[in-house]
């Protein structure tokens, strides 16, 4: 088959399948089963593909026939510029989380000391770390497997020369084996109500972590017991970094208000959807 004929095969399986972005994923896996970028696969259509590399990309078509997530498959998700290992232990980085990074970014100094809450595959922290010099991180996550995630995506940075600081990972429920007190805390805790779980996506539902997106009955467990722990762990002046879902702002500010935080501010996205809550400790 050639490179043209390949991508063809590929993405009638995936439109037959329902992959809404077939197109998109066909492409994507033709360039990961060939180690080649998108302009050789639009510039060499008519060149052979070698047998090995075309049973690599049958297999990756057929996996996502299954709705197993393309990031699952190949084993990496791009993130902030990065590349993040995940596999079905860790919720998958999303676009999304790039704006709580980047808007961390504006408050976050050099040598600050920061707490990543629920890290999953550790890429709010590590990628802080990656454009902030001397952060000393925390990475917290009840998840034992979820934490293998993070130290492996950490030692990747370490090895490529891009983490600037030291970054610690921790087994804890919440605050519950956290020490010591930070500059800035972050976090993307679990935020779908329980209900609306078995309504997402096959490859959300069936294929990622469902501690890491039930959020319980109104999806706003966890924000409560971080609004009751947190003013313990932070500085005066230091901030709180959290990622909401998109009509979850006024009950997240009100949770916050409540206890007495302070400057509780939510933004929108660039797609207009209300994502992070930024509020001073109490």
């Amino acid at each position: 088959m050639t490179v043209n004929e390949l991508f063809s095969y590929g993405n009638e399986r995936l439109k037959e399948a329902g992959i809404r972005d077939h197109k998109t994923d066909a492409s994507l896996f033709l360039q990961h089963a060939l180690n080649k970028d998108r302009t050789y696969i639009l510039v060499h259509g008519d060149d052979p593909v070698e047998e090995k590399a075309e049973e690599v990309y049958r297999g990756y078509i057929e996996k996502r026939c299954l709705r197993i997530p393309l990031q699952q498959i190949v084993g990496f998700a791009d993130f902030m510029g990065l590349e993040f290992y995940v596999n079905p232990s860790v919720l998958i980085p999303r676009f999304d989380t790039e704006f709580l990074v980047e808007e961390m970014m504006k408050y976050v100094d050099d040598g600050s000391r920061v707490l990543d809450m629920c890290t999953g595959t550790g890429c709010i922290l590590l990628s802080l770390m990656c454009y902030k010099n001397d952060i000393e991180g925390v990475g917290a996550d009840i998840s034992e497997e979820a934490l293998k995630v993070a130290v492996r995506n950490r030692d990747k940075l370490i090895y490529e020369e891009k983490l600037h600081g030291n970054a610690e990972f921790v087994k804890s429920d919440l605050f519950e084996s956290i020490g010591g007190t930070f500059d800035h805390i972050a976090s993307n805790p679990p935020y779908i109500r329980s209900e609306e779980i078995d309504g997402l996506e096959e490859e959300v539902k069936d294929h990622e972590p469902r501690t890491a997106l039930d959020g319980g009955y109104d999806g706003l467990d966890f924000y409560r017991r971080i609004a009751d722990e947190a003013h313990k762990y932070l500085k005066r002046e230091g901030r709180l970094f959290l990622e909401i879902g998109y009509d979850e702002g006024d009950e997240v500010r009100g949770i916050f208000e409540e206890k007495g935080y302070r400057d509780i501010r939510i933004l929108k996205d660039y797609s207009g959807n209300e994502r992070v809550m930024i509020c001073l400790n109490r």
